[in-house]
């Protein structure tokens, strides 16, 4: 499938010069949807994975799809105040400003293998922040995966060490 065809561009959204690629267009095709869950979940066979982690709010809508092919757990990362038990957060650095993830502390046990399942990969400062959530309770980040990649805000750069995939890629 020409994943690339189901997303729909917006130009000058949010703000004029920005070329903005929504995948809400793949997320309701249903057989987009479906090879796209498929595609991340084959990217995953043979890494032994217990845990996916997906960042608020698409990375659920990712996550959780291929947590269930893998027959893995999902682990939510919110925004502070949104987890109900004991946390532990990390900030990071935003392009003007701070912004802040948080885990539940009891989410990741010492060892476990863990993918990160993400829509979009952009300058890789969110996708570092889960990373670095996940390491912090002595997960093992077995890959990050997302749908689009922005590979001209050198993303990858960010997350250089770990074994990065993106079903997309734009260049500009």
């Amino acid at each position: 499938m020409d994943f690339k065809k189901k997303i729909r561009v917006v130009e000058d959204f949010p703000k004029k010069g920005i070329s903005f690629k929504d995948i809400t267009t793949l997320l309701k095709d249903r057989e987009a949807y479906h090879e796209t869950v498929e595609a991340l979940v084959d990217r995953c066979r043979g890494r032994n994975v217990d845990l996916i982690v997906g960042p608020e709010a698409r990375g659920f809508v990712l996550g959780a799809p291929v947590a269930y092919g893998l027959h893995a757990g999902f682990v939510l990362v919110r925004k502070p105040g949104k987890l109900p038990a004991e946390t532990v957060r990390y900030e990071y650095g935003l392009e003007y400003g701070t912004d802040i993830l948080e885990i539940h502390k009891d989410a990741i046990l010492p060892g476990q293998r863990v993918v990160i399942v993400d829509d979009l990969l952009a300058t890789g400062g969110t996708a570092l922040a889960v990373v670095r959530l996940v390491e912090k309770l002595g997960g093992k980040v077995a890959g990050i995966l997302f749908a689009m990649e922005l590979s001209f805000l050198n993303g990858r750069e960010t997350l250089k060490g770990y074994d990065v995939y993106s079903l997309i890629q734009y260049e500009k």
